[in-house]
């Protein structure tokens, strides 16, 4: 459902039913968070991507969080390499307590992605034991955050320490289950893997909330949208059957809305993570043509955010955007401004990240791209992109104003009512 910018703040039926902050309650410390790229697939020619070494933040968090800080920015997504926890079965956190440290000296309220392509080599994402596993892992690794009394409190409320348990399961599903371009380098298996990645997904939500009951999860995932091309216009039915059971089946199953045999629910699903790139939207069948920015076919941000806010009723979260090079800012302002949008047109939305926030390599051929807020150099320093950064100091001055100017509204619609 669509919301006017005087709707007040409500509880939608999945607050009511699991017990979540209600709308309009702020879930992170800051709207603008940073992702680091922890990616650690395996890729065609055996080798493992491992994002978190390449750029150096593996060794540099502390300095890394503290430069947020200095921006602003108190939230972030960063991530456990499950390929090098999991040793057969045998839990060694030595490759991520830096980071944790790391957070937790510098106050900053890290989402945790548990499993961003890779896993141990002795498992099998087709068979049983990887799910078991990767449940186990799950628990572990919430557990001892909980014991280190890991995360903090937003607005007074309790403490809180977020999770994405698989990130981009559709993405995954086609990389690894239908082109071979990731292990386990299946061919047309992709809709066998993502029911797979979904059960795993619910198996380590549940374990995690047996050991840390007030967690929260951010289920991220790419939101694309194709149309028919200008010369086929007659698949214009099968465009939008793609939108609405393609794009959305991963999200759908965690919430139960379909194969609800796997155990989903609207608690599952709980924040929606929205991973959006300017390559999102194409001509159906033909993902190399990529609608640009004055394609007239092309849907704005914030209508897509509407869209997802009214199918699911769940906090929202843009959790991966970003351009390459000297287009950054551009594309930072335009989709901070799609965001302010939705937000004043009701939608539930809770942040947006920078993602990548340091500049990575290419998986295949190495190149380095030069993305987010700070280039790396090969000595590992980082160089501020000024542009970038002063694109998001506006962002975050746009947004405080549209939050003041709400704040005031409510008061006043309470008076009326």
């Amino acid at each position: 459902m669509a919301h006017s910018a005087s709707t007040a703040p409500r509880a939608s039926r999945a607050d009511a039913a699991h017990g979540r902050a209600p709308r309009d309650e702020r879930l992170f410390p800051t709207f603008f968070a940073a992702g680091y790229e922890c990616a650690t697939a395996r890729i065609r020619d055996g080798r493992r991507i491992d994002e978190l070494s390449t750029t150096g933040h593996d060794a540099r968090a502390v300095a890394d969080y503290r430069t947020l800080r200095a921006l602003g920015i108190r939230t972030a997504r960063d991530g456990v390499r499950w390929n090098l926890v999991d040793r057969g079965g045998r839990l060694d956190w030595s490759s991520a307590m830096p980071r944790v440290e790391a957070a937790e000296r510098e106050r900053i309220t890290v989402i945790w992605d548990l499993f961003h392509y890779g896993y141990p080599d002795d498992l099998n994402p087709f068979e049983r034991p990887f799910v078991e596993r990767f449940a186990r892992y799950c628990a572990a690794f919430a557990a001892m955050l909980v014991r280190r009394g890991h995360g903090g409190p937003v607005s007074g409320g309790p403490r809180r320490r977020f999770y994405t348990p698989v990130n981009e399961i559709s993405f995954f599903s086609w990389a690894g289950g239908e082109v071979g371009r990731f292990a386990p380098f299946a061919l047309r298996r992709g809709g066998e893997l993502k029911r797979r990645l979904v059960e795993a997904a619910i198996q380590g939500i549940n374990a995690i909330r047996e050991v840390d009951p007030a967690a929260r999860i951010a289920n991220c995932d790419p939101i694309v949208r194709v149309v028919a091309p200008g010369d086929a216009p007659w698949l214009e039915e099968e465009a939008a059957r793609f939108n609405e059971e393609c794009v959305l089946e991963a999200w759908d199953m965690l919430a139960g809305l379909r194969a609800p045999e796997l155990g989903g629910s609207s608690a599952h699903l709980d924040i929606v993570g929205v991973n959006y790139y300017g390559v999102n939207q194409w001509e159906h069948g033909r993902p190399e043509r990529v609608l640009g920015d004055d394609d007239p076919r092309r849907a704005p941000l914030s209508a897509l955010l509407r869209h997802l806010d009214a199918r699911y009723e769940a906090p929202l979260f843009v959790s991966e955007t970003a351009s390459i090079g000297a287009d950054r800012p551009r594309w930072l302002r335009g989709i901070g401004l799609e965001c302010l949008e939705a937000i004043e047109h009701g939608v539930d939305l809770h942040g947006l990240c920078l993602y990548p926030v340091l500049g990575m390599h290419d998986w295949e051929s190495g190149e380095y791209r030069a993305m987010g807020l700070w280039d790396v150099q090969p000595d590992m320093r980082r160089i501020l992109h000024r542009p970038t950064a002063a694109a998001l100091g506006d962002l975050q001055t746009w947004h405080r104003h549209a939050s003041e100017r709400r704040g005031r509204r409510a008061p006043a619609q309470a008076a009326q009512r």
